[in-house]
C-alpha cells in the first residue's frame, strides 16, 4: 500500500504564469476557427462557475475546442522559454518537496511543454510525475485513472488549482482541494464553490497543505 502523501498541481496559472500568453494566442487564432476573441472585460466569463455555457456565444463547439486546445498547446511550445513561474512558487515547491511530500502535475497543456518549463526553472527532478490530459472538463476521470495506475489513495492526496473546474473535479473525486487566487479565477468566485482551503499567494500553501492533512488525520483517528 502506497502511504506517501501526494500534492498534485495544476500547471497553467497555478505554477506557470502563462494565462495571458494563452489568451493572446487564442485571440490571435480565433478568427481561423470563426470564433470570437475574448477581450479583457469578458475575462470573468472564463472563470465563472460554468464557462461551458458561454462557448456557444463565442462560437466554440466541442470540435473547435479540441482543435483550439491542440493549436494553443503547439503555440505555447514555441514560447516556453518566455513563460515565467508565478512569483515565489518555485521556492514553495522546493519547501514542499523537502518536507517529504510527493509532487505531481495534471494539466491540459502538453507534457512536453511542461517538462521544458520545469527544465528551464530547475524543477525537473522535483516532480514525481507529469500527466497531460486533453479532457478539459473531465478531470475527475483523469484523477481516478491516474490514482489507480500509481496506487495513490484519495486519503493521502490533495489538489492545487486556480479554476472552478479544478474544485468541481476534486469534489467529485473526494480529493481535498486548495484553490489559488493568483491564476485565472478571482477569489470571490472560488469562494462560492467552497474549496477546502484558499491561498492568496504561494507562501500560504504550506500551511494550507498541513491543515488539510492534519484535519484528515484527526477525522480518521
Amino acid at each position: 500500500m502506497n502511504n506517501n502523501k501526494y500534492i498534485i498541481f495544476d500547471f497553467d496559472g497555478t505554477i506557470a504564469n502563462s494565462i495571458e500568453l494563452a489568451l493572446n494566442i487564442y485571440n490571435r487564432i480565433a478568427p481561423d476557427y470563426k470564433c470570437k476573441p475574448i477581450h479583457e472585460e469578458f475575462r470573468d466569463l472564463l472563470s465563472s462557475k460554468n464557462p461551458k455555457q458561454y462557448f456557444k456565444e463565442y462560437g466554440i463547439t466541442t470540435l473547435k475546442l479540441f482543435l483550439l486546445v491542440f493549436r494553443i498547446r503547439k503555440e505555447l511550445g514555441k514560447h516556453v522559454a518566455d513563460i515565467k513561474p508565478v512569483n515565489n512558487i518555485v521556492q514553495t515547491i522546493y519547501e514542499l518537496k523537502v518536507a517529504g511530500y510527493k509532487l505531481g502535475i495534471i494539466t491540459s497543456n502538453s507534457s512536453k511543454n511542461v517538462r521544458k518549463f520545469l527544465e528551464n526553472n530547475n524543477l525537473s527532478d522535483v516532480f514525481d510525475f507529469v500527466h497531460s490530459a486533453s479532457n478539459l472538463f473531465g478531470k475527475d476521470k483523469v484523477f481516478r485513472r491516474l490514482f489507480k495506475r500509481n496506487d495513490i489513495s484519495v486519503e493521502n492526496s490533495l489538489y492545487i488549482g486556480d479554476e472552478t473546474r479544478d474544485i468541481e473535479a476534486s469534489k467529485k473525486s473526494g480529493i481535498p482541494v486548495i484553490a489559488v487566487s493568483w491564476g485565472l479565477t478571482r477569489r470571490q468566485i472560488l469562494e462560492t464553490l467552497h474549496p477546502d482551503q484558499i491561498a492568496g499567494e504561494p507562501k500560504e500553501l504550506m500551511a494550507c497543505v498541513q491543515n488539510i492533512f492534519n484535519n484528515r488525520a484527526q477525522n480518521n483517528s
